[in-house]
């Protein structure tokens, strides 16, 4: 009897861990990590500019944007169905809301020929200098992967730049202008949004350089366009 008590025993066991085991496959998967994206590096080991002379110090704004904006998502439209509405793409994230990355990659092309402040440093050296450089503002009205049909998208990037001179008789705005860049995504997806994205932002930068290159190298009379 006592070796049946235990044959039995071991058989319950057996069955237990057998259930234990198959629980335990039975568990759901943790849930994938999200992916995270930014700006990329930026140009490494690009050939040096050709030596120009510096232009006036510039103090950059903090940037403005649509609410929608202000996260991480990486978000699009589908404008052949309703161009009205932002999406999300669930498993895909940028590594900070895109006004930041665009800015910073707007700092550091504009810092190859400028000085560049952020309002904190522009207002230390007005107080300790008297010396109030321009102030650059940007709002970043639009950013995200815009599919014209269902097998054709781009990134869409949208900003509008104002440029100001502090005078004592007030800000002057030397110019204003919107910038809008479409460039192909390679797929369609939120890996081809990024892509397209970070290229349409990219071209974006160099026209708005551009831009302020010729505002700051001529004199003005009047808002620059």
């Amino acid at each position: 009897m006592k070796t049946n008590t235990h044959s039995l025993a071991a058989v319950l066991a057996g069955i237990g861990f057998a259930a234990v085991l198959a629980g335990c496959g039975a568990l759901p998967d943790k849930p994938a990590r999200a992916a995270l994206y930014d700006f990329g590096p930026g140009l490494v080991a690009a050939a040096p500019a050709p030596a120009a002379a510096p232009l006036p110090t510039l103090a950059l704004a903090e940037f403005e944007s649509n609410t929608r904006l202000d996260g991480t998502q990486i978000l699009y439209r589908l404008g052949y169905a309703d161009a009205n509405e932002l999406r999300p793409y669930g498993q895909s994230r940028w590594s900070q809301p895109p006004a930041q990355l665009l800015r910073q990659r707007l700092r550091d092309t504009l810092a190859e020929r400028r000085t560049v402040l952020g309002p904190e440093e522009s207002a230390t050296i007005a107080r300790s200098k008297g010396e109030v450089p321009d102030t650059l503002r940007i709002s970043l009205d639009e950013f995200s992967h815009y599919f014209d049909s269902a097998s054709s998208s781009v990134g869409l990037v949208r900003l509008r730049a104002t440029l100001i001179r502090g005078t004592p008789g007030g800000d002057r705005v030397l110019g204003q202008r919107t910038f809008t860049v479409r460039r192909p995504a390679p797929s369609a997806d939120a890996p081809g949004g990024v892509k397209a994205l970070v290229a349409a932002s990219d071209t974006a930068v160099a026209e708005l350089v551009q831009w302020m290159d010729r505002l700051q190298l001529q004199p003005q009379t009047q808002p620059q366009r």
